[in-house]
């Protein structure tokens, strides 16, 4: 839950301390192979080159992580909730007056979910692999164990997943603390010995290294955007912890550990330019070293879960906004509502980390895939945040247009450096996000299609009396409960079984399960009753839910007596439409995205399980929809 102006000090510092746990440590173990990789693509170690590499580190944190994110975009919450589906909501509601540009939002916010799972992919092999690499350093004998050590702690890991994360992401706090405690010391003993190394905060180092090298200077960037992945964490995970605590753990703790690290890999790399094999499990001691590999270990599974987690929290999202399939979601925890697993997207991240690993083999070689997804996610970020900062906050132009011109440079500078890399893998997170945005896309366009297809059928309940004046319809005591996509007319399914079955009920409900642009809907607003009818009594029930909320019917229609509708939730037989979907010859949908909406309506989680109905009280009914 996210904190709010009422909580003591001692509450924010105990949400501070479990947002070390989980919001940093993808950008937490970057360590590990960040410095390392800038300096393997060519660049020549002497004092120089390393004050103007750790100038580029230094100021890429202090400029997108610290301040685009930590000072300004977490600024912009839905209700304290954060990421990237929040800040699509957000920039959606100020954009209601303009249809044009809240098709863009929609686009460019899925195509930013999209590449979040390319990098979902390449965060937990990239990680685990490069901290398991620590073996080589501890005895170069031990290299061959290196790949199948990384399985299994992969294997393990995506394995309790299904258990959930609430025990285990109680160690997490103090393990990460430890993590970034060990970072800061190792950091400062090296220093200690060449402290030179700290002039690196002056801007001119970083510039004078990229003019000096050109074009392999805009190569490297490449690699010092490795340093700032896990940016978006901060923000995505604010509605768990909250904007202050997320803040303090920040600039009081984790960003000084890390700075206090790339610097003192930088003064080993001054006097030590060997140690650039591995630069990070050199910083140690011989007697350090084993410890530190089973702390490198567990700090990248913790990184690894926590981007696991966001895939998990992301997806549901998705589905509540209609954006994605619906498919089966298990709540983990019966205390905090956030901790869901979904095992569609749990086994496919598992085999898609697998081929990562098996196929790369290094991280060296992964690094060349990863960076590319997680500034295309920026720019979005970037884009979304100036539209909040225009229809919301209604900061002036200027002022709006300076916050986008300075961060897309930057962005693009990060993107178009990383493009390079596309043809040694970082073609891979782009074609998977291509593939997830056609998905998507598709989804979105066939579900159109669809209540297109259903509005030009309604038929309103003014129109229904005449229809069933020649009926010779039968009275049954109870309630019928009617399932209904649509806010306005009968559904389909309640004139199918007057059609074929020639029954009404004594009451009857038409429910609509309505998903706001808010991240959570009060108890207190959750129900809207009306009653209608002349000759029988109708009701129309609509549900409002939260996107980051799963609908129970079950506890909503409690909800629904207790707000005065006469009905006892035993005692009710729930009409739910079983549908079959084929296309006409001229259908409006493209041809070759016809079978990927078959094939995704189809195999969509049942709207019984996924709205908890009860399933001993539901009646399916076939009904067939061509589109």
């Amino acid at each position: 839950m996210s904190t709010n102006p009422n909580h003591s000090k001692q509450q924010v510092a105990g949400l501070a301390l479990g947002a070390i746990g989980v919001v940093f440590g993808d950008i937490g173990t970057s360590p590990l192979y960040a410095l390392k990789e800038v300096f393997h693509g060519g660049v020549s170690i002497d004092k120089l080159h390393v004050l103007g590499v750790l100038s580029l580190i230094f100021w890429s944190l202090t400029l997108v992580v610290t301040t685009k994110y930590a000072i300004f975009i977490m600024r912009a919450d839905n209700k304290g909730e954060g990421g990237i589906m929040a800040l699509m909501a957000l920039a959606l509601h100020g954009s209601k007056d303009n249809p044009d540009r809240m098709r863009f939002i929609v686009i460019i916010g899925l195509l930013g979910a999209a590449l979040f799972y390319g990098d979902g992919m390449i965060t937990p092999a990239i990680s685990v692999l490069s901290a398991v690499e620590g073996l080589k350093v501890v005895s170069p004998k031990l290299e061959h164990y290196v790949l199948p050590i990384t399985i299994a702690v992969l294997s393990v890991m995506f394995i309790v997943q299904a258990k959930g994360t609430g025990a285990v992401g109680k160690m997490f706090a103090p393990i990460m603390c430890f993590w970034f405690g060990s970072l800061g010391v190792m950091g400062v003993i090296n220093i200690v010995e060449d402290p030179s190394v700290l002039m690196a905060v002056n801007p001119y180092y970083g510039v004078h290294l990229l003019f000096e090298l050109g074009w392999h200077g805009f190569l490297i960037m490449g690699a010092v955007v490795l340093a700032i992945t896990g940016a978006e964490a901060l923000y995505a995970d604010m509605g768990h912890f909250g904007l202050k605590p997320i803040r303090y753990a920040w600039f009081g703790f984790v960003f000084p550990a890390l700075l206090l690290n790339y610097f003192g890999q930088g003064a080993l790399l001054i006097q030590h330019p060997e140690a650039i094999a591995n630069p990070f499990y050199l910083l140690a001691p011989t007697w350090a070293l084993y410890p530190l590999l089973v702390l490198s270990t567990l700090a990248t599974v913790i990184a690894s879960q926590a981007v696991i987690s966001g895939a998990f929290s992301v997806t549901r999202q998705a589905i509540q906004l209609g954006y994605c399939p619906r498919m089966n979601i298990v709540h983990t925890s019966g205390d905090e509502m956030g901790q869901v697993y979904i095992p569609v997207v749990n086994w496919l991240l598992m085999v898609s980390v697998f081929v990562l690993v098996l196929s790369f083999q290094s991280s060296s070689a992964l690094a060349s895939a990863y960076g590319i997804a997680v500034t295309g996610t920026m720019i979005v970020d970037t884009v979304l945040a100036f539209i909040v900062i225009q229809a919301l906050w209604r900061w002036t132009k200027l002022t709006s247009i300076t916050f986008l011109t300075i961060f897309l440079v930057i962005d693009f500078l990060f993107l178009s450096a990383n493009s390079l890399k596309i043809p040694s893998g970082g073609w891979l997170p782009l074609v998977v996000g291509a593939v997830l945005f056609l998905i998507l896309t598709t989804w979105i366009k066939g579900r159109e299609l669809l209540a297109e297809h259903l509005d030009d059928r309604r038929v309103l309940f003014e129109e229904l009396g005449e229809k069933m004046k020649d009926e010779l319809l039968a009275t049954v005591p109870g309630s019928a409960i009617y399932l209904a996509r649509s806010l306005h007319g009968v559904p389909q399914v309640f004139l199918h079984n007057l059609e074929h079955n020639h029954v009404l009920h004594e009451q009857i409900i038409i429910l609509t399960i309505v998903t706001t642009e808010e991240p959570y809907v009060n108890e207190a607003h959750r129900v809207k009753i009306r009653e209608f009818g002349q000759d029988r009594t109708y009701y129309r029930v609509k549900l409002y839910f939260g996107f980051k909320q799963t609908p129970d019917v079950r506890r909503a229609l409690e909800l629904c007596a207790q707000e005065g509708l006469p009905i006892d939730p035993k005692e009710v037989s729930f009409f739910v439409g079983s549908e079959r979907l084929s296309f006409r010859n001229k259908s409006p949908m493209p041809k070759w995205r016809r079978p990927i909406f078959r094939f995704l309506f189809h195999n969509a989680s049942s709207p019984i399980e996924f709205f908890k109905i009860p399933v001993d009280q539901v009646i399916e009914l076939g009904i067939r929809i061509e589109l």
